[in-house]
């Protein structure tokens, strides 16, 4: 399929089946999107093993577009310059001229964690640093030995192409250096447009006191995005998804204050959040909230939305992020950007007036900022384990995880609506010298399991819609945090 009138990408996480991001990057390519980005998360699956599938898999099809693979972004932290350039090279040679490298600097609380040195300062210069050397080992040259006396560093295969490199880091310092010296810069996830707005006219002013033209240094940004049949059921689930409790609980006080709210607002979801309360700092996320820095709605608020934010921006690529990076958000997002491109959508004037912000990007590592952020807001951001990764486990642990996760959803319901009446009939049969032991027994189990199954259900419901207030949410939390699947939920109520 040709490509769409307006530009505009897909962002996903390295998370899931690599053949599955596959599919979704060819639906992407098929459907005349214009890019994928996969974003680097420390504690997740490696971005570059995704990218590289994707990449083989885009030639392999031997389609003749122009779709683009990108790593948004990758961190010359904990990845070195070289191996980055060397990555780069590899990259180009299975899709030539279709390669996008974003560079950044990590979240710091992570980088401590894995012991790796931080300072903000010399990351502004590391960045830099990097990008001159991958430039020059892809330009053939050679670079001096960090220890004295050993020979020069010599690539081995420097790529036929230019492969570009964009900044993605959100501090001021980082959007000049872009503007100085990148191909382009990617934008966070989180941001409103009143931020990203003036973030890209710094940009800009920063390209041209670099006697550079404003319009070679594309910007690019993630959308966070959640689609659902109307925008009521679409904002309920976002404020019961971890990832987003956790994103509005870090929002900075500039990003706030640009998009009109309070940093206690923040506070109040942050305290929420590290209690493990996540109900309440659900309930304490209003809408309005969402709508500065989320597309959440049908396909139709999507796109108009992500109209709205590049109009108000200036944004050159539009990155669509699911929050839920599962297939049917994938189809509704590829829906939302060909209305978006085909301009089907609420015309400027009339999207320019509604509360409309973005997110990543992400943004699962989403990061916060692809290459910063993008590591925290994967899902490794929950406090609970996973238990869609259960196929790396042996099966012992596996059978453990999924044992715990049952215990966990079935424990906090009090079971007297079942037990009680199956009891009294038991005392009223013991007295008529009726009782039996093995239909007590049956009607017992039952009635357990039939309460149980119903409880489930309704838990699910709440979970969906966003009204798991009244009841206890321990096992709805069970859901919310990961510890189980909605699947497996249904399979032991059902079961």
């Amino acid at each position: 399929m040709p490509a769409l009138a307006r530009r505009i990408g897909l962002g996903l996480a390295a998370r899931g089946e690599p053949d599955e991001v596959l599919d979704w990057a060819r639906q992407a390519r098929d459907a005349g999107l214009e890019s994928i980005w996969i974003h680097d998360s420390y504690f997740e699956r490696d971005a570059v093993t995704f990218a590289t599938v994707v990449a083989d898999g885009m030639a392999r099809d031997r389609d003749g577009s122009s779709f683009r693979v990108a790593l948004g972004a990758v961190n010359p932290n904990t990845r070195h310059p070289v191996v980055l350039a060397m990555t780069g090279s590899a990259l180009d040679e299975l899709l030539p001229g279709r390669i996008v490298i974003g560079l950044g600097t990590g979240l710091p609380l992570r980088l401590k964690q894995m012991g790796i040195p931080y300072a903000p300062d010399a990351a502004i210069a590391g960045v830099s640093e990097a990008m001159d050397k991958m430039r020059a080992l892809w330009a053939g040259e050679r670079l001096p030995s960090a220890t004295p006396g050993l020979p020069p560093i010599q690539p081995m295969f420097p790529p036929t192409h230019r492969i570009p490199l964009v900044i993605a880091a959100y501090r001021k310092e980082f959007v000049a250096l872009a503007g100085q010296k990148a191909d382009g810069y990617l934008a966070r996830p989180a941001e409103s447009i009143p931020s990203l707005r003036g973030i890209l006219e710094r940009l800009r002013s920063a390209a041209l006191e670099a006697g550079r033209d404003p319009g070679a240094v594309e910007s690019s940004g993630y959308l966070l995005s959640l689609v659902d049949k109307t925008r009521r059921e679409a904002l309920n689930r976002a404020k019961r998804e971890p990832f987003v409790i956790y994103m509005m609980s870090v929002l900075s006080d500039i990003s706030l204050g640009r998009a009109g709210f309070e940093p206690a607002l923040r506070d109040a979801i942050s305290a929420a959040w590290r209690a493990e309360d996540f109900t309440a700092a659900g309930n304490l996320i209003p809408d309005d909230l969402l709508d500065a820095f989320m597309l959440c709605g049908t396909r139709e608020d999507v796109a108009e939305k992500a109209m709205a934010f590049q109009v108000g921006t200036g944004l050159d690529l539009p990155l669509l992020q699911p929050v839920l990076q599962e297939d049917r958000q994938i189809q509704e997002l590829l829906a939302a950007a060909t209305l978006f491109a085909e301009a089907r959508v609420a015309t400027t004037a009339a999207v320019s007036s509604r509360p409309v912000a973005v997110g990543s990007g992400v943004a699962a590592s989403m990061p916060a900022n692809p290459a910063e952020p993008h590591e925290e807001p994967t899902r490794d951001a929950s406090p609970g384990t996973s238990l869609a990764d259960d196929r790396r486990l042996g099966p012992v642990e596996a059978a453990r995880r999924r044992i715990a996760a049952t215990w966990e959803i079935l424990r906090p319901f009090a079971y007297t609506a079942s037990v009680i009446p199956v009891a009294a009939g038991a005392a009223l049969a013991s007295v008529d010298g009726r009782f039996q032991w093995l239909p007590f027994l049956a009607a017992l189990v039952g009635g357990v399991l039939l309460h149980s199954g119903t409880n489930i259900i309704n838990e699910i419901y709440d979970v969906r819609q966003g009204v798991d207030t009244i009841v206890s949410p321990r096992a709805s939390h069970a859901i919310v945090k990961g510890r189980i699947t909605e699947r497996t939920a249904f399979a032991v109520a059902i079961g």
